[in-house]
């Protein structure tokens, strides 16, 4: 029996580990949880490469799939929220005996459960926002770095981002007492270990595969929808870089190269992060991107038992 509750599967964008969670999903039982704070929007697919073709074998069966589709467009989804969401997936797969596979790029969303980070919801700050408004990015993450603990510097790509982490750690400060209690999960946590210059070929290659397929479109017809450009810009990268080349700001050629600086940039962000988890405690069993999938998995059973 093993003596994990979950697996959880990290690595930077574009390293493979949809792929790999699917497998060993497969493999165990059970479904994948996701960990990506855009996948949990409704058509906003390419966008956020939620490869849901991943989730299908090849005999055709779908490995379930949870926390993504979850929420409208142009919402404001935040870690407690995500917390909350999570918890209630996990129970009701363990009630089931199942050992669930989370798998996601977002740092902090992983890190909050595996921490058992006790957060509170936080509301708007209407004055503070006020107090905010007309600043740079540059002078709010300055504001930001003066928290002992942030909330989140991985996705603070944006102003109204820097404005809510500003917020969110102000709100902290001063109601220190007020949270949830969030349970121990013993977690056993892999990392995919990928080349620098092999991660780069890959999340180019991917972006242009993206772009084939029609990700502009998507965008546009998110737009269509009634979406905001600042809605969109809000959740950075993929849809920050295309809204602002839709809306006339960014020529094509410009979009494509700002953003793919922008997603090597994201990718370095992540693997610093996961570097950061472990010097705060967190075991992480790092595996070659190279390993076939089906020794990936082997060696996680391993690991589990």
């Amino acid at each position: 029996m093993s003596a994990f509750d979950l697996v959880t599967i990290v690595g930077p964008t574009a390293c493979g580990k949809t792929a790999l969670a699917v497998s060993l999903a497969d493999k165990l039982g059970t479904g994948v949880i996701s960990a990506d704070s855009r996948q949990v929007y409704r058509r906003m697919d390419l966008g956020t490469g939620k490869d849901k073709a991943d989730y299908v074998l090849a005999d055709g069966r779908q490995i379930p799939a949870y926390l993504i589709d979850i929420c409208e467009p142009g919402y404001k989804y935040n870690v407690y929220e995500y917390q909350r969401d999570f918890l209630a997936v996990y129970e009701r797969l363990r009630a089931k005996g199942q050992t669930p596979v989370l798998c996601g790029g977002t740092g902090m969303y992983v890190e909050a459960v595996l921490k058992g980070f006790r957060l509170i919801k936080v509301p708007v700050n209407e004055s503070l926002r006020r107090e905010l408004e007309g600043k740079s990015l540059a002078e709010l993450t300055t504001i930001l770095k003066r928290y002992k603990t942030l909330h989140n510097t991985t996705d603070v790509d944006t102003v109204k981002r820097a404005v809510r982490g500003i917020e969110i750690e102000t709100y902290y400060a001063s109601h220190p007492a007020e949270a949830d209690e969030f349970p121990k999960i013993r977690s056993l946590v892999v990392g995919i270990d990928i080349p620098r210059e092999v991660r780069r070929k890959r999340i180019s290659q991917r972006l242009y595969q993206r772009l084939d397929k029609g990700m502009v479109d998507e965008v546009r017809r998110l737009l269509d929808e009634g979406i905001t450009p600042d809605d969109l810009i809000y959740y950075g990268l993929e849809y920050k870089y295309l809204t602002q080349y839709l809306t006339g700001q960014l020529t094509y050629d410009e979009m494509v190269t700002n953003l793919e600086i922008a997603i090597h940039q994201f990718a370095k962000r992540q693997m610093t992060w996961f570097r950061g988890m472990e010097r705060r405690g967190i075991s992480i069993t790092w595996l070659d991107y190279a390993l076939p999938t089906e020794e990936k998995v082997k060696r996680i059973e391993e690991l589990m038992n």
